[in-house]
């Protein structure tokens, strides 16, 4: 059972991990469409108040330090107005003010907007190595770029000369419709910022899993155990049942037909029982089913040994690797442990108190089947009980075939 607890924490850990890697790729790819929508509206934005200052031919504002009149349009003899005040008004034209606007949007937000052209009239609009790129593939029909760097997303788009543009771009041999630069927007944003919250979570959700799957595999484990043990374990007298005794039989029988070892069998009757179930009833007869039986395991100290309840009040022991005088010695030690238990029995003919009789059956060589062991130690208590019980009866089993016998 907690190989399959090994396996569902495994499992629930693929699971999540599988969870965690589909949700990062779909928010991913999320935060990436709306980062392009961001960049896309900060363009338009741009591109539309460029039109509505060329609609207007420029726009005026005071020339100040941080506002000096545009050196780029010198030639323009509208270019600055002198008021009566003594204040000066210098246009704005659509690019000095993307220049300003980007200063501003630098300021409050971090993002950087360049207006740039593979031929700009002002050096400073020149393309880095990445607008150039970006440029030359707008000539080709791309409508827009946009690619993540450390710690920024940087988008361009296109600017198409409209008729407006003519006015400061002809000279350059523009026509209307060509792409005549483009502007680029870099955002600050780190695509790996939701990540750590992410992982976080996550690693909750995994840890709650496994202290889950821990929790109630151990629970079920421990009920599993609880079934097993109940399919093998006699519920009145608590020790090995008849079946698990035919497994763990076929397991011995098998290692002394490899090891070529003897192996002793014996057979367990408290005489007189149901007589002493008549007198003192089932209840005390139970009791005594019980004590009779722990004895006799108490008696067993080694891990091979097996004792179990046969049917009724029969026992049968396996005692591994021993001799016929082993096997004799431990069955005496066994009736002389019973008889000292002084439980009371007047039903009884051949004691006062509870005794048992035993037929003990050792093969001293591999190559005899359980089956042939078996009949002979029943047998043997067959003798022990004509004999006038409370007594051990012996035989050695000559191997007679080496095969296991079919019963298992």
């Amino acid at each position: 059972m907690y190989r399959q607890i090994v396996y569902f924490s495994i499992g629930w850990i693929v699971i999540v991990l599988c969870s965690f890697g589909w949700g990062y790729y779909n928010s991913s790819q999320k935060d990436e469409q709306n980062i392009l929508k961001v960049s896309r509206a900060f363009f338009d934005q741009i591109v539309l108040t460029r039109e509505w200052n060329a609609w207007h031919g420029g726009v005026y504002v005071y020339a100040d330090e941080k506002t000096p009149p545009n050196p780029y349009l010198s030639k323009d003899p509208e270019r600055d107005i002198c008021l009566k005040n003594g204040k000066i008004l210098t246009k704005i034209n659509p690019a000095y003010m993307t220049r300003q606007i980007s200063e501003l949007a630098a300021q409050y937000n971090g993002a950087q907007i360049h207006i740039t052209s593979l031929k700009p009239i002002r050096p400073a609009n020149g393309p880095t190595p990445w607008e150039r790129t970006a440029l030359k593939m707008f000539e080709t029909g791309v409508d827009e770029v946009g690619t993540f760097t450390d710690g920024h997303y940087r988008y361009m788009a296109p600017l198409i000369l409209q008729k407006s543009c003519l006015q400061c771009h002809a000279e350059q041999g523009y026509k209307i419709g060509d792409v005549r630069g483009g502007i680029s927007i870099t955002l600050p944003y780190n695509r790996y910022a939701s990540l750590w919250p992410r992982i976080a979570g996550y690693l909750a959700v995994t840890v709650t899993g496994l202290l889950f799957i821990q929790f109630f595999g151990r629970r079920l484990a421990k009920a599993y155990r609880m079934l097993e043990e109940q399919s093998i374990i006699d519920p009145l007298t608590e020790i090995p049942n008849r079946r698990f005794f035919m497994k763990r039989a076929k397991e011995e029988f098998q290692r002394a037909e490899r090891d070529h070892t003897p192996i002793a069998l014996i057979m367990v009757d408290i005489d007189y029982f149901k007589g002493f179930n008549d007198r003192y009833g089932h209840i005390e007869g139970d009791v005594t089913l019980k004590t009779v039986a722990e004895t006799m395991k108490q008696q067993l100290r080694r891990p091979p040994d097996c004792i179990a309840r046969y049917g009724g009040e029969e026992f049968v022991i396996m005692l591994p690797n021993t001799t016929p005088e082993g096997a004799a010695k431990v069955a005496e030690l066994l009736r002389t442990e019973i008889e000292a238990l002084k439980i009371n029995n007047e039903a009884s003919k051949c004691a006062d108190v509870v005794t048992i009789s035993l037929g003990v059956a050792t093969a001293p060589h591999d190559g005899v089947s359980f089956e042939i062991q078996l009949k002979q130690a029943d047998e043997a208590l067959y003798a022990a009980k004509q004999n006038g019980r409370n007594r051990c009866e012996n035989t050695i089993v000559e191997p007679t075939e080496k095969k296991i016998s079919s019963v298992f």
